[in-house]
């Protein structure tokens, strides 16, 4: 896996909402992974899993908050506090890419 930081802008690209340092999911396993059965992230940190426009959250044992985003890295919908076990969140048809990071509220 790669870590970089991501920019996340607002939805015209004008404003930075929010940076956060990922782990960025490349291969199949690591996409189809996500963070399942890993430790929450601490605060700031989260993985990116690119050519994803939802996810679920089988088998997580905390919640998380998931920020889709468009190719350009700009916000295009965020969901607070997706609970484990979620079949579906769905981004949109313009989200091509996720960041997942432990819920604000755990």
């Amino acid at each position: 896996m790669i870590r970089k930081n991501v920019d996340v802008a607002d939805s015209k690209g004008e404003k930075i909402l929010f940076s956060v340092q990922v782990d960025a999911a490349e291969t199949f396993f690591e996409r189809a992974r996500g963070l399942i059965l890993r430790e929450p992230p601490r605060r700031g940190c989260g993985m990116l899993i690119p050519k994803c426009n939802a996810v679920h959250t089988f088998f997580m044992g905390y919640p998380i908050d998931v920020h889709f985003l468009d190719r350009h890295g700009r916000l295009v919908k965020s969901v607070r506090n997706v609970r484990p076990w979620r079949f579906f969140v769905w981004g949109g048809w313009r989200a091509t890419q996720v960041i997942e990071t432990a819920s604000e509220k755990i």
